[in-house]
């Protein structure tokens, strides 16, 4: 098995409902870390290309970038918990990904330390 991650960075800002009560507002540096995974290279000698994972990335966290989540679909009728950022991400790039390969997993830190990983399966 062969496996590829690639990292993105993204800054939004979001107010989670916690027991039932909005926190304030407030904005992190989200960092995105893709892992696709496949049995098989190709006929040159790759799983996939970076720079192609990379622009497939690139086109899902786009409308996440230097927006409030909580404004940006699904999360207006979700939690924007990173939890969510990661299966949203996961769900998107899923469908974006050359026959034979598969996401293995999505992991989002929005602070040293704090890290949601989601793995679809």
């Amino acid at each position: 098995m062969y496996e590829l991650s690639v990292q993105r960075v993204f800054s939004a800002a979001h107010a989670l409902l916690l027991g039932g009560r909005r926190e304030p507002l407030h904005g992190h540096d989200w960092r995105v870390t893709v892992v696709v995974a496949g049995a098989k290279l190709d006929r040159d000698g790759l799983l996939c290309d970076f720079h192609a994972l990379e622009a497939s990335l690139d086109a899902v966290i786009a409308p996440l970038s230097n927006a409030n989540l909580n404004d940006v679909e699904p999360f207006t009728r979700l939690n924007p918990s990173a939890e969510q950022v990661a299966r949203h991400i996961a769900d998107r790039l899923a469908r974006s990904l050359p026959s034979g390969v598969r996401l293995a997993r999505v992991s989002i830190t929005e602070a040293p330390g704090c890290e949601a990983t989601y793995q679809p399966d």
